[in-house]
């Protein structure tokens, strides 16, 4: 698929409607989020906090609001209310001094199908203003570390969704981000191509880095994941490692799934007592 025109960036918030910055001790934040859409409540209220150099998965049902946060962050959504920050960085007053610490990769990531992984590589560095030799060296090492040097000179267009995914990946880790936050990133890929992802993020995370990450695979969570968001219907409904979040529903030792499930079906029973 070929990507459309770039949208206009969006207007900068009021200066009036700006709160201080917030120190820069967390990789991301949002502040008090309300998202709708018509007459559908995305986001609804949600306040969210992210370590530096923290592995965290965000999960909830489908339609909890999990990849509105993540696009809100990333600049491509403007917030109806509420506030998102990167390393305190107001998203949506400063977007380039932001999303220069970021790269986000979404569950369906649009490629230009008529380049080769490394033209595409080099495209993407160049938007962040790598140096052309540098992009080239670092186009290489990560196509080398997932598998993909063999299909360099291939054009994209042939290639599998899971390879697509990869090359996804590789570009958002072209321009070193500190934050990488991925919607689904292991859709499409087979086990030892799913294996090979999860270890390059779980290194970028001991190099100092920080992912922010969505799946519906729990098990994955649970291995990966060092802290725990769970959603649901826009909301925050519990946050914290895994051993925290075994604590707050009494059930030491039980897996994640079996954790968020609880989570989940206690929060549609309380809300169908108050409806």
């Amino acid at each position: 698929m070929t990507p459309g025109p770039l949208p206009p960036p969006l207007p900068a918030a009021p200066e009036s409607a700006i709160p201080p910055v917030l120190p820069a001790d967390a990789a991301c934040e949002l502040v008090n989020l309300r998202k709708v859409f018509d007459t559908t409540v995305a986001v609804d209220r949600l306040s969210l906090r992210v370590p530096r150099g923290t592995f965290y998965a965000l999960l909830g049902p489908n339609g909890a609001g999990k990849t509105t946060s993540l696009r809100i962050l990333a600049g491509l959504l403007h917030p109806g209310d509420g506030r998102a920050f990167i390393d305190g960085i107001d998203v949506h007053r400063e977007p380039a001094r932001a999303k220069a610490r970021l790269a986000y990769v979404p569950d369906e990531p649009a490629l230009y199908g008529k380049l080769t992984p490394v033209e595409f590589l080099e495209y993407t560095a160049a938007l962040w203003s790598v140096p052309p030799a540098e992009a080239r060296a670092r186009a290489q090492s990560l196509l080398a570390q997932l598998g993909l040097a063999d299909r360099a000179g291939a054009r994209l267009e042939g290639f599998s969704r899971g390879m697509k995914q990869k090359v996804a990946l590789a570009a958002a880790l072209i321009h070193q981000p500190a934050l990488l936050m991925l919607d689904e990133p292991l859709t499409g890929l087979d086990a030892a191509a799913a294996r090979l992802v999860k270890d390059m993020l779980q290194e970028f995370v001991a190099a100092g880095g920080t992912v922010l990450l969505t799946t519906h695979i729990l098990e994955v969570a649970e291995r990966l994941a060092q802290r725990i968001g769970i959603i649901h219907r826009g909301r925050l409904h519990a946050e914290g490692t895994l051993e925290e979040l075994r604590l707050r529903t009494g059930r030491p030792g039980a897996t994640l799934e079996d954790v968020f499930l609880h989570l989940v079906g206690s929060a549609d029973g309380i809300a169908a007592v108050q409806s």
